[in-house]
């Protein structure tokens, strides 16, 4: 069995848990949904995961989003969405070798461009920088 994909910019399901769901004490996402590996480090020989949701619906206007272009849901296997965003303001943190929530085995839905994902990091950085990205740890 292939290992899957986990560079920057790969696509795959996972169970993301929101910032709002982990606030109300809950621990696990209520369902799998496409996410976006944004950072993956490599540290003592265990593969640290940054992973920020994809959503088909409209983010509110609180929300820092990247609305993914037609081409880039194509690359990502999301081809069948009429609209898609990644959402940049919270992201789950999670260990993959250790992980409950990442099986070993996951295949990738697909992955953004260097360039789209060059967006992702961009944004994401502002976000950062501006105190608004939420981390929610998955590694415990």
């Amino acid at each position: 069995m292939a290992a899957p994909d986990l560079r920057q910019g790969a696509v795959f399901v996972y169970p993301y848990l929101w910032r709002w769901q982990s606030e109300r004490g809950e621990t696990a996402g209520r369902k799998e949904r496409p996410v976006c590996v944004a950072l993956p480090l490599v540290r003592d020989g265990m593969t640290h995961l940054f992973l920020l949701a994809i959503t088909g619906t409209l983010p509110g206007a609180d929300r820092i989003a990247l609305e993914i272009p037609e081409i880039e849901k194509r690359r990502a296997g999301l081809k069948e969405w009429r609209r898609g965003w990644v959402i940049l303001d919270e992201c789950n943190y999670d260990i993959a070798e250790r992980s409950f929530h990442f099986a070993p085995d996951t295949p990738s839905l697909g992955r953004f461009s260097e360039a789209f994902t060059g967006q992702i990091k961009t944004a994401m950085r502002a976000a950062i920088a501006g105190g608004a990205l939420r981390r929610i740890d998955r590694a415990d």
